[in-house]
């Protein structure tokens, strides 16, 4: 890996897969010893708690409550 101008780093796609790391999350560079490790922010958002909260309030129908129970009950 090659450090660009901004002091950046890409992690590899294979590293990422396997550490379950996604576009947004947060992560940390920790000194430990002689080494730099990078790690997942403690208290930072999961993925599925941002595309909650990205989504939350977003959905429309126009329908009711009772038209909706009305098209799932098949009534």
């Amino acid at each position: 890996m090659r450090l660009n101008s901004k002091g950046q780093v890409t992690i590899p796609a294979e590293l990422r897969r396997r550490h379950h790391l996604h576009e947004g999350d947060e992560v940390e560079v920790v000194e430990d010893g002689g080494a730099l490790r990078i790690v997942r922010a403690s208290q930072s958002e999961t993925r599925g708690q941002r595309l909650v909260r990205e989504m939350r309030g977003r959905a429309t129908s126009g329908m009711s409550t009772e038209e909706l129970m009305e098209l799932l009950r098949g009534e």
